[in-house]
């Protein structure tokens, strides 16, 4: 039976609370929109600053482990990594306090502390507020794509509950490629309807401008980034999340232009 004592023992509980901590870090990054390159930077700069040598890092789409050596000691541990999406404010503070515990000077406790705080007090908009400019945002991309004016209104308000019926789904666990689909049915009938109503000319332009909030822009553009960095399983793992996301997408508004006869 192992000693408390055992110096062994307890170098590897120490290796063990680094490697935790800074895996703790690199988790929030990659569930905030970080790429993988992103990612294992910030992990081995609190490593560093730990005064630790990562020797192995590996980002899958749902865990990171990363392997810390130390004298003669090496440890290897995994963290399971929740839903992807984007926070660009959470993400950029990470990466602050990253560069801050590099440098030294900071415990597991205090690192531990700080990430803590960071994803409880970082300001977040309101869901509202947010609803709106994605509405925004649609209608806007949809003048760029050539609908009219009679549509701008319908598509600005389907877009705008869409995102906010999406918010809530999302945050009660409900399947991201599910409410892909459904999102996309209630936004392009919502838009469409409105478009009918106020007799515009762009239609189906509207119902496609209506669903564009569900565009996997940073997904997409950190699934080449990955595979660019020398990361294809997981540039590929973020491709095929994509492109199911877009199918989902597309379904749904099939099953809405079949709704509304929109379909020749």
């Amino acid at each position: 039976m192992e000693s408390r004592d055992d110096p062994v023992v307890i170098r590897h509980r120490e290796l063990e609370r680094y490697a935790n901590a800074a895996l703790k870090a690199g988790r929030i990054m990659m569930e905030s929109g970080a790429s993988v390159s992103v990612v294992h930077r910030g992990i081995t700069m609190i490593a560093r600053g730990f005064g630790v040598e990562t020797i192995g890092l590996r980002s899958g789409y749902t865990s990171i482990a990363m392997t810390v050596h130390v004298a003669d000691q090496t440890i290897t541990r995994m963290l399971q990594v929740g839903r992807l999406g984007v926070n660009h404010r959470l993400d950029l503070a990470v990466r602050e306090l990253c560069s801050r515990a590099e440098r030294g000077g900071m415990s597991v406790e205090e690192v531990e502390a700080e990430l803590a705080r960071l994803v409880r007090e970082t300001p977040r908009h309101a869901a509202w507020f947010t609803a709106l400019a994605v509405g925004l945002a649609c209608a806007s991309f949809g003048r760029l794509l050539g609908v009219d004016w009679l549509a701008f209104g319908p598509v600005w308000l389907a877009g705008a509950i869409g995102q906010y019926i999406r918010h809530h789904l999302l945050h009660r666990g409900v399947n991201i490629f599910i409410v892909a689909g459904a999102i996309a049915f209630l936004s392009a009938t919502l838009g469409g309807l409105g478009a009918i109503a106020l007799q515009s000319g762009t239609v189906q332009l509207a119902m496609m401008a209506s669903i564009l909030l569900l565009v996997p822009g940073v997904p997409s553009t950190n699934a080449q980034t990955d595979i660019m960095d020398g990361y294809p399983t997981m540039g590929s793992a973020r491709a095929v999340w994509v492109l199911m996301i877009m199918l989902f997408a597309a379904t749904g508004i099939w099953f809405a232009e079949e709704l509304l006869g929109m379909r020749s």
